[in-house]
């Protein structure tokens, strides 16, 4: 009896983080799509079609000659042009409890934001890596590019 005991609570943190993790659900969707685009959550790359969530941890990808817009649950809007990669590292979006942040990751490509809820409510939690800085977002709107290579220094 005492050994099923002792197997019975080791299950338990699996059961319980695996919960957890299915509760978070997308924090937002694919909305427009023109060429070739992907989502990749968790090693599954996945062709974008409208109406495809999007999760913390996704990367977004473009190919050539195509866009991709996604909406997130702030009502912040994403556009990628083409060649674009961005993977969203984090994204909690909690206003009754003040827990609000958007951080992402553009290691090329075009982006286009339009801020929703995050950046009116909280504008120095919404941040966007670079290869060569970070954008800290102050405003309601901006267009930022990264080329395939970093200016030498």
């Amino acid at each position: 009896m005492k050994t099923m005991i002792s197997k019975n609570w080791l299950v338990i943190p699996f059961i319980v983080s695996g919960a957890a993790f299915a509760t978070e659900g997308p924090i937002g969707y694919v909305k427009t799509v023109t060429g070739d685009a992907y989502v990749t959550t968790a090693g599954n790359k996945q062709k974008a079609n409208t109406g495809t969530p999007v999760f913390q941890g996704s990367e977004l990808q473009t190919a050539a000659k195509s866009t991709l817009g996604v909406t997130f649950k702030d009502e912040t809007v994403m556009s990628f042009g083409p060649e674009t990669s961005l993977v969203v590292d984090e994204y909690l979006y909690a206003p009754r409890e003040g827990k609000l942040k958007l951080g992402s990751k553009l290691a090329k490509g075009t982006l286009n934001y339009v801020s929703g809820s995050i950046a009116k409510l909280k504008p120095d939690a919404v941040s966007v890596a670079t290869p060569t800085g970070t954008i800290g977002v102050r405003g309601t709107h901006f267009v930022v590019k990264v080329g395939d290579q970093a200016p030498a220094r």
